[in-house]
């Protein structure tokens, strides 16, 4: 049986991001939790092993602006269809992992794109359990397609190394994630705001195999087809790609490929791609006076860049997305072809993601492919915290606040969290079927926290008389930022070794 401890301070010494790494082992020897919506096309060329190419739905929530984006995502879906291929786009809608859209569905990402999340592998537990709505990025969207047998991923740039990062340690977890999961990832490069030197030094480290597409190991720098770096190879068509990726499979290689194609330099007449350039390090600049950071700078400089341009880059940028498009289907249908010439028996050993996902396919509804656990015959157990959180927002700004104990303006919202029950919420919903052991009061908020986790197995929940659930209170300037916190987490010592067993 597998356990997995989980605890508001990881009393147990377990680090948080162990339990979507134990699944992704799983998954890797067909012992896995699937929980995908899978898009009744794609459901189809899986099953009959046809090429597919997987698409991220950050360049629809946060690559460019409406309506640009809806349309730039259904023209690359219409070039791998022209080119023999399946689209496969990735996003999590309503907390549901969606293998595959429609185009209606794309048309209501693009438009609610202000209020969707960019979900990475790290953000999957917590989107999912808690319903919400975002698009994958290139390290979330590579998660999922090799979980269903998605061997090719097309995209516009990957992160990288950002400039700097010896001593802010801002490394993009596609790069980590390129080092551990075996999907080849079509992109321009990556982008020039970052250290190409640093990235390609990373991706040497990670054993990722790095390839030009074209006649050039020149790397490419996403708006411009040379970046002055060399990448260790380069492949002139999409046979070799193909047989590369063929080689990399009977290895049994557990990182990815990059294939890196230049933009066209159709795309970028003239000095465009310097001009680009110039103004790109301007945005950059603007990005730090401004104190941008994180998952916003992306967006912020190509909106920046967008604007600076008018609207130049943003054309560069569908540009090389549709031809990475081009290049990514007609390397998954050489692929296909690979694959279809094979013996019965090397078709069999080299295509058990894809049996595995179909074993798992729900016949009554064709749309849907519900989770099953099947390790060893046995559920996953979660062992951690449950919490009643409560954020108390001041609506006066920070600076007006004294300690004269005078009563102030504010909003309160409430919620429940816990690392634990965070991690066996996402199961559940997952349909997964965990049970989740833990300690709470037998007090309102215990019974408040019972009637939210209704659709778990909360059986190995000890209610406590006496106690008080444990709660933590986050205290916010109307800008958001937290002034303090306070936490009651007594009652997590109750949940004991001997209990646990």
């Amino acid at each position: 049986m597998k356990v997995l401890l989980y605890t508001f301070r990881q009393l147990f010494c377990v680090k948080p991001m162990q339990l979507l790494g134990d699944c992704h082992r799983k998954i890797s020897s067909s012992k896995v939790c699937y929980g995908y919506v899978v898009n009744e096309k794609v459901k189809s060329a899986l099953k009959y092993r046809q090429p597919i190419v997987a698409l991220e739905s950050t360049i629809i929530t946060h690559g460019m602006p409406y309506p640009q984006n809806s349309r730039t995502a259904s023209d690359v879906e219409e070039i791998i269809v022209n080119n023999g291929a399946t689209p496969a786009t990735v996003a999590v809608i309503a907390g549901q992992v969606h293998v595959g859209l429609d185009y209606d569905q794309i048309e209501w990402l693009a438009a609610k794109a202000k209020d969707c999340i960019k979900v990475s592998r790290r953000d999957l537990p917590l989107v999912t359990s808690q319903g919400l709505t975002g698009g994958t990025t290139v390290s979330g969207t590579m998660l999922v397609a090799h979980h269903v047998g998605i061997p090719v991923f097309v995209t516009g740039g990957i992160g990288g190394v950002h400039r700097g990062a010896e001593t802010s340690f801002d490394v993009s977890a596609d790069l980590r994630e390129l080092g551990r999961t075996p999907v080849t990832v079509v992109s321009s490069g990556v982008k020039s705001i970052l250290d190409i030197e640093k990235t390609l030094e990373y991706l040497e480290t990670e054993g990722v195999c790095v390839a030009v597409f074209g006649p050039s190991c020149d790397f490419p720098a996403f708006f411009t087809p040379s970046s002055g770096y060399q990448a260790p190879y380069c492949i002139q068509t999409a046979k070799e790609a193909a047989d590369m990726i063929v080689s990399h499979q009977d290895l049994g290689l557990q990182s990815g490929i990059l294939i890196a194609v230049p933009i066209p330099k159709t795309t970028v007449t003239g000095d465009l791609g310097d001009i680009i350039e110039v103004v790109v390090q301007q945005a950059v600049e603007e990005a730090k006076l401004k104190g941008v950071s994180g998952k916003a700078v992306t967006p912020f400089i190509l909106e920046r860049v967008n604007k600076l341009t008018d609207g130049k880059s943003l054309e560069a940028n569908r540009a090389l997305i549709q031809n990475n498009a081009q290049i990514g289907a007609q390397i998954a249908v050489e692929l296909s072809q690979i694959r279809s010439k094979q013996t019965p028996r090397q078709n069999a050993m080299n295509s058990k993601r894809y049996e595995a996902f179909e074993r798992h396919i729900n016949t009554a509804d064709t749309t849907r492919t519900r989770a099953k656990c099947m390790v060893d015959h046995s559920r996953p157990v979660v062992i951690g915290g449950s919490i009643a959180d409560t954020v108390v927002t001041f609506k006066q700004d920070g600076n007006q606040l004294t300690h004269s104990g005078a009563t102030y303006s504010a909003s309160f919202k409430q919620s429940y969290g816990g690392v634990g029950r965070n991690m066996a919420d996402a199961l559940a919903r997952l349909q997964c079927n965990p049970l989740f052991v833990s300690a709470i009061g037998k007090d309102d908020s215990g019974r408040s926290l019972l009637n939210y986790c209704s659709h778990m197995d909360h059986r190995g929940i000890q209610e406590i008389p006496d106690a008080s659930t444990a709660s933590y209170i986050a205290v916010l300037k109307s800008s958001g930022e937290l002034l303090y916190g306070l936490g009651d987490m007594d009652i997590h010592n109750e949940i004991t070794v001997d209990y646990a067993k």
